[in-house]
C-alpha cells in the first residue's frame, strides 16, 4: 500500500485539512499504515498538482485557514485501479525475531525484559482494536462498515497471535534461563565433590594432611 492512495481513501470518506488527515490517521488508518504530518502534507501537494484532489473553496477566506481538500474523478479513477489490482505479499521483517535468532548465538541476556516489554505493548494494543470493536461496529450491516470491520479484524487477529506466541516464547527463555542456573549449581557442586577427593587423597591415616 502506497501513502497517496492511503490518503485517497481517507479524502473520499470525508473531505479534509492536512491536519485532520493527520489526526485521523493517528486514530484508524495509521494502524496498518502510519505517515507523519510532514509526509502527508507533502503527498497532498503532489496529489494536488497530479489533480487527484482538490482544496474546496472557502466561503469566507482568512489568514492561516485550513484548506480542505476532495478528491476529483481523476482521484478517484486513480484509487479504483489500485484498489482492484493485484497486491504482492510481504515477508516479515521484525527485529525481534532476527534479535532471538541473534540470541541463540551471543546468549540472552536481557531477552526476557525485552519480550515481556513487546507482550505488554501488544496486550494494550489488542484491548484497544477490541474496544474500537465493540464501540463502532456493533452490527456492522452496511457494506463500508463491514468492510472496515474486516480490517480492524485483521488486527485484532495478529495482535492475539503475538500476545500468544510472546507468551510462550517468555516461558520457554525463562525455562531455559532456570535449567542454565541449575546446571550452573550442579557444575559448582560437582567441582566441590572433586575437591573433595582430592584433598582426601593427601590425608594419612592419623588424619593429617599429607606432605
Amino acid at each position: 500500500m502506497s501513502l497517496p492512495h492511503a490518503i485517497l481513501t481517507a479524502l473520499l470518506e470525508k473531505p479534509s485539512s492536512g491536519l485532520e488527515l493527520t489526526r485521523r490517521f493517528d486514530r484508524s488508518i495509521g494502524y496498518f499504515w502510519s505517515a507523519t504530518h510532514q509526509q502527508i502534507y507533502r503527498e497532498l501537494g503532489k496529489l494536488e498538482r497530479a489533480g487527484f484532489i482538490r482544496a474546496l473553496p472557502s466561503e469566507q477566506p482568512a489568514r492561516g485557514q485550513k484548506k480542505e481538500f476532495e478528491v476529483l474523478p481523476a482521484g478517484r479513477a486513480e484509487l479504483t485501479g489500485w484498489a482492484s489490482g493485484e497486491q504482492e505479499s510481504k515477508p516479515i521483517r521484525d527485529a525481534l525475531l532476527l534479535r532471538l535468532r541473534a540470541a541463540a548465538v551471543v546468549g540472552q541476556a536481557g531477552l526476557d525484559e525485552e519480550l515481556r516489554r513487546h507482550l505488554g505493548l501488544h496486550r494494550r494494543q489488542l484491548a484497544e482494536y477490541e474496544e474500537i470493536e465493540g464501540r463502532d461496529f456493533g452490527a456492522a450491516a452496511e457494506p463500508a462498515d463491514r468492510l472496515r470491520r474486516l480490517v480492524l479484524r485483521a488486527g485484532i487477529g495478529l495482535e492475539t497471535f503475538w500476545v500468544a506466541w510472546l507468551e510462550e516464547a517468555l516461558a520457554e527463555v525463562e525455562e531455559m534461563a532456570a535449567g542454565e542456573g541449575t546446571s550452573g549449581s550442579a557444575g559448582s557442586a560437582g567441582a566441590d565433590a572433586v575437591g573433595a577427593v582430592d584433598n582426601a587423597d593427601n590425608v594419612d591415616a592419623d588424619g593429617r594432611p599429607g606432605e
